[in-house]
């Protein structure tokens, strides 16, 4: 009997324990489970939402759809031969589009040929703050910098407040400036250019680039405007400290660029805009790039164009200019 019922006893154990073990391996994945799920709760608690991109006008009007034979990012580009006239590259020249920062070399044209003293010292107040875009901006509220310093500025770093205080310090004020730019575009056949205030961060200051090619001509013959506009870097005093400023155009450093006047641009209405006045193959260029899409898209067209012009412009008669 003690025999049997040992027997019974083992039976009875060995038919319990796999239920034990199915448990213990069921609670395992069910802890697993229950941690993987918890650490899946916390990646997705730790997402970032995804803002889309706010669109150009450029894109909003389709150009970049516009084909061209060197794949440009840039929806408008525009190459000029300045002593001959001769368009050698176009790509919806006529669209009018913000122009961002570009604004500036009509900022600069206009203080310049008001003959207003370099000299004269000028402070960032509270009405230079941005408005438009809540930038920042190095040039804190108080800083005195003399007139060619706050052209200097506008012009190789691209400062906002430099140029609107250059703007505010015009005689008869912020308005009577605007006026001048506008004055001044009509002056040399703008048709398309309308400006509202100094700086580009408004979308409503807007051109075409036909139009910019005379700003370009005129200002590229300017000495302090080609002096400043491609300057690499300059230190500046604020206040007790001595702070550095560079270019907003890497092409000033490359040794394969002949550059005599340049300005770069952006916000998100204009996309990356850049203009520059180069010498290339013995000729005195105008080169456009307005509307780029990608960080360093402009460069990179430019670096395209540089090459198609190097291979075109030795052989013109065989390469006629490409047109869009």
């Amino acid at each position: 009997m003690k025999t049997f019922a040992a027997v019974l006893l083992s039976l009875s154990l060995l038919t319990a324990l796999p239920g034990v073990a199915t448990a213990g391996t069921a609670d395992t994945k069910s802890k697993a489970k229950a941690s993987s799920t918890r650490k899946v709760k916390s990646v997705v608690l730790r997402k970032q939402a995804v803002v889309p991109a706010v669109p150009t006008f450029g894109q909003t009007a389709g150009l970049h759809e516009v084909d061209d034979p060197l794949a440009l990012k840039s929806s408008v580009a525009y190459v000029l031969d300045q002593n001959t006239n001769e368009v050698l590259f176009s790509k919806n020249p006529q669209a009018v589009l913000p122009i961002a920062s570009i604004t500036k070399l009509m900022t600069a044209l206009v203080v310049v040929e008001a003959g207003l003293p370099m000299d004269e010292k000028l402070t960032v107040t509270e009405e230079d703050r941005d408005t438009e875009k809540s930038t920042g901006s190095r040039l804190a509220f108080g800083t005195t910098l003399t007139r060619g310093d706050m052209l200097h500025l506008a012009l190789m770093s691209s400062e906002n407040r430099a140029s609107h205080a250059l703007g505010r310090n015009y005689p008869g004020g912020l308005d009577a400036f605007v006026t001048a730019m506008n004055a001044k575009a009509q002056s040399l056949g703008m048709a398309d250019t309308h400006y509202v205030e100094p700086t580009g961060l408004s979308s409503r200051n807007q051109s075409s680039a036909s139009d910019l090619a005379k700003l370009v001509n005129v200002t590229s013959q300017v000495p302090l405007l080609r002096d400043l506009s491609t300057s690499r870097e300059a230190r500046v005093a604020l206040g007790r400290r001595l702070v550095q400023f560079r270019s907003t155009n890497g092409l000033l450093s490359n040794p394969l660029w002949d550059i005599g006047l340049q300005k770069t641009g952006f916000i998100n209405e204009a996309g990356k805009c850049l203009v520059m006045q180069a010498r290339m193959a013995g000729r005195q260029l105008i080169m456009e790039f307005l509307d780029s899409s990608g960080r360093a898209s402009r460069i990179a067209d430019a670096e395209r164009m540089r090459k198609w012009l190097a291979s075109t412009l030795p052989g013109e008669a065989a390469a006629p200019s490409a047109k869009l």
